[in-house]
Protein backbone atom coordinates (compact mmCIF):
# COMPACT_ATOMS: atom_id res chain seq x y z
CA UNK A 1 0.00 0.00 0.00
CA UNK A 2 1.18 3.75 -0.89
CA UNK A 3 2.34 5.39 2.39
CA UNK A 4 -0.31 8.43 2.35
CA UNK A 5 2.97 11.26 2.38
CA UNK A 6 4.13 10.01 -1.07
CA UNK A 7 1.14 11.09 -2.99
CA UNK A 8 0.71 14.43 -4.73
CA UNK A 9 -1.58 17.43 -3.99
CA UNK A 10 -3.49 18.57 -6.81
CA UNK A 11 -5.31 22.18 -6.69
CA UNK A 12 -7.36 22.49 -9.82
CA UNK A 13 -8.36 25.60 -10.98
CA UNK A 14 -11.66 25.25 -8.88
CA UNK A 15 -9.54 24.04 -5.61
CA UNK A 16 -7.76 27.01 -5.88
CA UNK A 17 -10.64 29.16 -6.43
CA UNK A 18 -12.64 28.01 -2.93
CA UNK A 19 -9.12 28.39 -1.23
CA UNK A 20 -9.17 32.40 -1.69
CA UNK A 21 -12.93 32.27 -0.67
CA UNK A 22 -12.72 30.47 2.16
CA UNK A 23 -9.87 32.57 2.94
CA UNK A 24 -10.79 35.83 1.92
CA UNK A 25 -9.18 37.35 -0.82
CA UNK A 26 -8.28 41.11 1.20
CA UNK A 27 -6.11 38.25 3.90
CA UNK A 28 -4.63 36.52 1.23
CA UNK A 29 -3.44 39.67 -0.57
CA UNK A 30 -1.93 41.29 2.43
CA UNK A 31 -0.16 37.59 3.73
CA UNK A 32 1.46 36.83 0.36
CA UNK A 33 3.04 40.65 0.38
CA UNK A 34 4.12 39.92 4.02
CA UNK A 35 5.50 36.51 2.98
CA UNK A 36 7.52 37.88 -0.15
CA UNK A 37 8.44 40.67 1.55
CA UNK A 38 10.58 38.43 4.48
CA UNK A 39 11.43 36.06 1.72
CA UNK A 40 13.02 38.74 -0.62
CA UNK A 41 14.70 40.17 2.93
CA UNK A 42 16.33 36.70 3.50
CA UNK A 43 17.20 35.79 0.30
CA UNK A 44 20.44 34.66 0.24
CA UNK A 45 21.82 33.52 -3.20
CA UNK A 46 24.05 30.52 -1.35
CA UNK A 47 20.85 28.89 -0.13
CA UNK A 48 18.17 29.68 -3.27
CA UNK A 49 19.42 28.93 -6.44
CA UNK A 50 17.54 30.94 -9.05
CA UNK A 51 18.33 30.69 -12.77
CA UNK A 52 17.32 32.50 -15.48
CA UNK A 53 14.00 31.19 -17.02
CA UNK A 54 14.64 28.89 -20.45
CA UNK A 55 11.92 28.25 -23.10
CA UNK A 56 10.38 27.98 -26.31
CA UNK A 57 9.21 31.55 -28.52
CA UNK A 58 7.67 30.44 -32.04
CA UNK A 59 6.40 32.54 -34.12
CA UNK A 60 3.61 31.21 -35.82
CA UNK A 61 -0.29 31.00 -36.71
CA UNK A 62 -0.53 31.33 -33.09
CA UNK A 63 2.46 33.10 -31.64
CA UNK A 64 3.86 32.64 -28.00
CA UNK A 65 6.48 31.10 -26.24
CA UNK A 66 6.51 28.57 -22.97
CA UNK A 67 8.84 28.77 -20.60
CA UNK A 68 10.12 27.07 -17.12
CA UNK A 69 11.37 28.50 -14.28
CA UNK A 70 12.71 26.80 -11.70
CA UNK A 71 14.01 27.43 -7.95
CA UNK A 72 15.71 25.82 -6.18
CA UNK A 73 16.12 26.22 -1.98
CA UNK A 74 18.62 24.13 -0.80
CA UNK A 75 17.33 20.78 1.81
CA UNK A 76 13.73 21.64 1.07
CA UNK A 77 12.32 21.91 -2.43
CA UNK A 78 12.75 22.92 -5.90
CA UNK A 79 9.65 24.71 -7.48
CA UNK A 80 9.33 24.94 -11.39
CA UNK A 81 6.38 27.18 -12.87
CA UNK A 82 5.59 26.02 -16.60
CA UNK A 83 4.16 28.94 -18.37
CA UNK A 84 2.92 29.86 -21.76
CA UNK A 85 2.31 33.31 -22.59
CA UNK A 86 0.06 33.28 -26.01
CA UNK A 87 -1.77 36.86 -26.63
CA UNK A 88 -4.21 35.99 -28.98
CA UNK A 89 -5.58 33.70 -26.69
CA UNK A 90 -8.25 36.13 -25.33
CA UNK A 91 -10.07 37.01 -28.80
CA UNK A 92 -9.84 33.65 -30.69
CA UNK A 93 -9.86 31.25 -27.82
CA UNK A 94 -11.48 33.05 -24.93
CA UNK A 95 -8.83 32.05 -22.92
CA UNK A 96 -6.24 34.21 -20.54
CA UNK A 97 -3.11 35.31 -22.09
CA UNK A 98 -0.75 33.44 -19.86
CA UNK A 99 -1.61 29.88 -18.71
CA UNK A 100 0.81 28.18 -16.36
CA UNK A 101 1.17 25.42 -13.64
CA UNK A 102 3.10 25.16 -10.51
CA UNK A 103 4.97 21.94 -9.23
CA UNK A 104 6.95 21.38 -6.13
CA UNK A 105 9.59 18.54 -5.61
CA UNK A 106 10.87 17.57 -2.04
CA UNK A 107 14.94 17.27 -2.63
CA UNK A 108 15.13 14.69 -0.27
CA UNK A 109 13.66 12.30 -2.24
CA UNK A 110 12.93 14.11 -5.87
CA UNK A 111 8.97 13.13 -5.00
CA UNK A 112 6.42 15.87 -6.46
CA UNK A 113 4.57 17.08 -3.07
CA UNK A 114 2.16 19.58 -5.27
CA UNK A 115 1.03 20.45 -8.70
CA UNK A 116 -1.55 23.76 -9.36
CA UNK A 117 -2.94 25.90 -11.26
CA UNK A 118 -0.91 28.78 -12.05
CA UNK A 119 -3.04 31.16 -13.34
CA UNK A 120 -4.07 32.84 -10.78
CA UNK A 121 -1.19 32.11 -8.60
CA UNK A 122 0.85 34.28 -11.20
CA UNK A 123 -1.47 37.20 -11.35
CA UNK A 124 -1.63 37.28 -7.59
CA UNK A 125 2.46 37.10 -7.25
CA UNK A 126 3.23 39.33 -9.58
CA UNK A 127 0.78 41.83 -8.21
CA UNK A 128 1.84 41.45 -4.62
CA UNK A 129 5.80 41.89 -6.43
CA UNK A 130 4.41 45.41 -7.75
CA UNK A 131 2.97 46.27 -4.17
CA UNK A 132 6.41 45.95 -2.52
CA UNK A 133 8.16 47.44 -5.23
CA UNK A 134 5.74 50.65 -5.28
CA UNK A 135 6.47 50.46 -1.64
CA UNK A 136 9.84 50.95 -1.57
CA UNK A 137 10.09 53.56 -4.39
CA UNK A 138 6.56 55.59 -4.55
CA UNK A 139 5.22 58.37 -2.52
CA UNK A 140 3.70 57.63 0.56
CA UNK A 141 0.47 59.49 -0.10
CA UNK A 142 0.16 58.36 -3.54
CA UNK A 143 -3.49 58.31 -4.59
CA UNK A 144 -3.82 58.04 -8.37
CA UNK A 145 -3.09 54.86 -10.11
CA UNK A 146 -2.56 54.57 -13.84
CA UNK A 147 -3.54 51.26 -15.58
CA UNK A 148 -1.89 50.78 -18.97
CA UNK A 149 -3.67 47.59 -19.75
CA UNK A 150 -6.87 46.70 -18.48
CA UNK A 151 -6.33 42.72 -18.91
CA UNK A 152 -6.21 39.95 -16.12
CA UNK A 153 -3.20 41.74 -14.79
CA UNK A 154 -4.37 45.01 -14.00
CA UNK A 155 -7.22 43.35 -11.21
CA UNK A 156 -4.76 42.09 -9.01
CA UNK A 157 -2.22 45.18 -9.73
CA UNK A 158 -4.94 47.23 -8.68
CA UNK A 159 -5.91 45.01 -5.29
CA UNK A 160 -2.32 44.59 -4.23
CA UNK A 161 -1.69 48.39 -4.42
CA UNK A 162 -4.57 49.31 -3.21
CA UNK A 163 -3.76 46.91 -0.02
CA UNK A 164 -1.01 49.58 0.74
CA UNK A 165 -2.04 52.71 -0.70
CA UNK A 166 -5.07 55.13 -0.26
CA UNK A 167 -5.70 54.98 -3.64
CA UNK A 168 -8.87 57.65 -4.61
CA UNK A 169 -8.64 57.60 -8.40
CA UNK A 170 -7.72 55.25 -11.06
CA UNK A 171 -7.54 55.90 -14.85
CA UNK A 172 -7.39 53.24 -17.12
CA UNK A 173 -6.34 52.28 -20.67
CA UNK A 174 -6.69 49.90 -23.30
CA UNK A 175 -6.40 49.48 -26.89
CA UNK A 176 -9.40 46.95 -26.67
CA UNK A 177 -12.34 49.33 -25.74
CA UNK A 178 -14.45 46.38 -24.73
CA UNK A 179 -11.36 45.82 -22.60
CA UNK A 180 -11.90 49.03 -20.83
CA UNK A 181 -15.89 49.53 -20.72
CA UNK A 182 -15.67 46.36 -18.95
CA UNK A 183 -13.09 46.96 -16.10
CA UNK A 184 -15.64 48.40 -13.64
CA UNK A 185 -17.59 45.80 -13.85
CA UNK A 186 -14.75 43.17 -13.34
CA UNK A 187 -13.46 44.78 -10.37
CA UNK A 188 -16.46 45.01 -8.45
CA UNK A 189 -15.79 42.06 -5.96
CA UNK A 190 -12.88 44.37 -4.86
CA UNK A 191 -15.49 46.71 -3.19
CA UNK A 192 -12.96 49.57 -3.50
CA UNK A 193 -14.36 53.44 -2.85
CA UNK A 194 -12.48 54.93 -5.87
CA UNK A 195 -12.92 56.71 -8.72
CA UNK A 196 -12.39 55.25 -12.04
CA UNK A 197 -12.12 57.16 -15.28
CA UNK A 198 -11.77 56.23 -18.86
CA UNK A 199 -8.40 57.84 -20.25
CA UNK A 200 -5.29 58.32 -22.76
CA UNK A 201 -2.09 57.19 -22.21
CA UNK A 202 -1.41 61.19 -22.18
CA UNK A 203 -3.79 61.91 -19.09
CA UNK A 204 -2.59 58.73 -17.36
CA UNK A 205 1.13 59.42 -17.62
CA UNK A 206 0.37 63.02 -16.71
CA UNK A 207 -1.40 62.56 -13.65
CA UNK A 208 -0.91 59.33 -12.00
CA UNK A 209 1.41 58.85 -9.01
CA UNK A 210 1.73 55.72 -9.74
CA UNK A 211 1.24 53.91 -13.19
CA UNK A 212 0.99 49.87 -13.92
CA UNK A 213 2.16 49.16 -17.75
CA UNK A 214 0.82 45.34 -18.30
CA UNK A 215 0.18 45.00 -22.20
CA UNK A 216 0.66 42.86 -24.88
CA UNK A 217 2.24 45.11 -27.28
CA UNK A 218 4.32 43.29 -29.70
CA UNK A 219 8.12 42.66 -30.19
CA UNK A 220 9.83 45.79 -31.43
CA UNK A 221 6.72 47.99 -31.42
CA UNK A 222 7.66 50.24 -28.23
CA UNK A 223 7.59 52.10 -26.34
CA UNK A 224 3.70 52.94 -24.99
CA UNK A 225 4.55 56.50 -25.15
CA UNK A 226 7.22 59.18 -25.86
CA UNK A 227 7.87 62.92 -24.80
CA UNK A 228 4.97 63.17 -22.35
CA UNK A 229 4.81 65.19 -19.53
CA UNK A 230 4.65 63.34 -16.10
CA UNK A 231 5.00 64.31 -12.13
CA UNK A 232 8.20 64.58 -10.81
CA UNK A 233 7.44 61.55 -8.46
CA UNK A 234 6.12 59.26 -11.04
CA UNK A 235 6.85 55.36 -10.42
CA UNK A 236 5.70 53.01 -12.96
CA UNK A 237 5.80 48.90 -12.12
CA UNK A 238 6.69 47.88 -15.74
CA UNK A 239 5.02 44.40 -16.06
CA UNK A 240 4.86 43.85 -19.79
CA UNK A 241 8.49 42.84 -20.53
CA UNK A 242 8.83 39.59 -20.74
CA UNK A 243 11.23 38.57 -24.33
CA UNK A 244 13.43 40.06 -26.06
CA UNK A 245 12.58 42.81 -27.74
CA UNK A 246 9.99 43.53 -26.05
CA UNK A 247 9.91 46.91 -24.38
CA UNK A 248 6.99 49.69 -23.09
CA UNK A 249 8.56 52.47 -21.57
CA UNK A 250 11.17 54.82 -23.61
CA UNK A 251 14.66 55.11 -22.48
CA UNK A 252 14.94 58.54 -22.16
CA UNK A 253 12.55 58.22 -19.37
CA UNK A 254 14.13 55.13 -17.63
CA UNK A 255 17.68 56.40 -18.08
CA UNK A 256 16.36 59.82 -15.84
CA UNK A 257 14.79 57.03 -13.58
CA UNK A 258 16.03 54.90 -10.72
CA UNK A 259 15.23 51.86 -12.45
CA UNK A 260 14.70 48.74 -10.08
CA UNK A 261 15.21 45.10 -11.67
CA UNK A 262 13.61 42.26 -9.89
CA UNK A 263 16.12 39.98 -11.27
CA UNK A 264 18.43 41.94 -12.82
CA UNK A 265 20.13 38.99 -15.04
CA UNK A 266 16.93 38.27 -16.55
CA UNK A 267 15.96 41.70 -17.08
CA UNK A 268 18.43 42.86 -19.15
CA UNK A 269 17.62 39.79 -21.56
CA UNK A 270 13.74 40.20 -21.43
CA UNK A 271 12.49 43.65 -19.62
CA UNK A 272 12.69 46.65 -19.44
CA UNK A 273 17.13 47.10 -18.38
CA UNK A 274 17.62 45.48 -21.90
CA UNK A 275 17.35 49.34 -23.10
CA UNK A 276 19.97 49.80 -20.79
CA UNK A 277 23.78 50.03 -20.06
CA UNK A 278 24.60 48.29 -16.86
CA UNK A 279 26.12 51.88 -15.52
CA UNK A 280 22.22 53.11 -15.64
CA UNK A 281 20.23 50.50 -13.96
CA UNK A 282 19.94 50.77 -9.86
CA UNK A 283 19.87 48.25 -7.23
CA UNK A 284 18.01 45.08 -7.91
CA UNK A 285 14.57 44.34 -5.83
CA UNK A 286 16.72 42.25 -2.92
CA UNK A 287 18.91 44.70 -2.15
CA UNK A 288 16.53 47.49 -1.99
CA UNK A 289 14.47 45.51 0.22
CA UNK A 290 17.39 44.86 2.74
CA UNK A 291 19.06 48.14 2.18
CA UNK A 292 15.45 50.44 1.26
CA UNK A 293 16.52 52.71 4.31
CA UNK A 294 19.46 54.26 1.89
CA UNK A 295 17.02 54.42 -0.72
CA UNK A 296 14.80 57.23 0.49
CA UNK A 297 15.44 59.76 -2.24
CA UNK A 298 14.00 57.72 -4.93
CA UNK A 299 10.65 58.42 -3.47
CA UNK A 300 11.23 62.07 -4.73
CA UNK A 301 12.14 61.13 -8.40
CA UNK A 302 10.78 58.76 -10.84
CA UNK A 303 11.93 55.30 -10.76
CA UNK A 304 10.79 52.42 -12.40
CA UNK A 305 10.27 48.71 -11.09
CA UNK A 306 11.30 46.52 -13.96
CA UNK A 307 8.98 43.31 -13.18
CA UNK A 308 10.25 40.58 -15.71
CA UNK A 309 8.54 37.45 -13.19
CA UNK A 310 10.76 35.96 -10.76
CA UNK A 311 10.39 32.57 -9.69
CA UNK A 312 11.45 33.37 -6.09
CA UNK A 313 7.54 34.84 -6.29
CA UNK A 314 6.32 31.35 -7.63
CA UNK A 315 7.83 29.78 -4.95
CA UNK A 316 6.23 31.73 -1.82
CA UNK A 317 3.04 31.98 -3.62
CA UNK A 318 2.87 28.18 -3.85
CA UNK A 319 3.92 27.32 -0.56
CA UNK A 320 1.16 29.51 0.81
CA UNK A 321 -1.27 27.67 -1.17
CA UNK A 322 0.15 24.38 -0.51
CA UNK A 323 -0.21 25.14 3.49
CA UNK A 324 -3.81 26.71 2.81
CA UNK A 325 -4.88 23.31 0.83
CA UNK A 326 -3.72 21.79 4.17
CA UNK A 327 -5.64 23.86 6.16
CA UNK A 328 -8.82 23.81 4.46
CA UNK A 329 -8.31 20.26 3.62
CA UNK A 330 -8.58 21.28 -0.46
CA UNK A 331 -7.54 19.44 -3.09
CA UNK A 332 -7.01 15.85 -4.48
CA UNK A 333 -4.09 13.40 -3.35
CA UNK A 334 -3.09 11.27 -6.25
CA UNK A 335 -0.58 8.76 -6.32
CA UNK A 336 1.51 10.33 -9.63
CA UNK A 337 4.62 8.42 -8.89
CA UNK A 338 4.80 4.42 -9.51
CA UNK A 339 5.97 2.86 -6.52
CA UNK A 340 6.00 -0.44 -5.40
CA UNK A 341 6.67 -2.55 -2.72
CA UNK A 342 9.92 -3.91 -5.03
CA UNK A 343 11.42 -0.52 -6.44
CA UNK A 344 13.80 -2.12 -8.54
CA UNK A 345 11.10 -4.11 -10.82
CA UNK A 346 8.97 -1.61 -13.07
CA UNK A 347 7.38 -4.39 -14.30
CA UNK A 348 5.91 -5.07 -10.93
CA UNK A 349 2.47 -4.89 -12.28
CA UNK A 350 2.52 -7.41 -14.51
CA UNK A 351 3.99 -10.31 -11.98
CA UNK A 352 1.04 -12.60 -11.43
CA UNK A 353 0.90 -15.50 -8.11
CA UNK A 354 1.60 -18.82 -9.23
CA UNK A 355 -1.47 -21.43 -7.98
CA UNK A 356 -1.25 -24.96 -8.90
Amino acid sequence: MLKKEKKTIVLSAEDVNTIVEKFGFNKLMDILIDRLTHTIHNYEPETLKIPIRSGFNYTAENPGLIEWMPVHQKGEEVVIKVVGYHPQNPEKFNLPTILSSISAYDTSTGHLMGIADGVLLTALRTGAASAIASKLMAKVDSSILGLIGCGAQSITQLHALSRIFELKKVLIYDIDVDTMHSFEERISMLNLDIAVKRSSINEIIGQSDIVCTETSIEVGTGPLFQNLPFKKHLHINAVGSDFPGKTELPIDFLKQSFVCPDFLAQAKIEGECQQLRDNEIGIDLVGLTKNHMNYKHVKEQTSVFDSTGWALEDMVVMDLFLDLAKTFNIGLEVAIENISQDVKNPYHFLLKEVTV
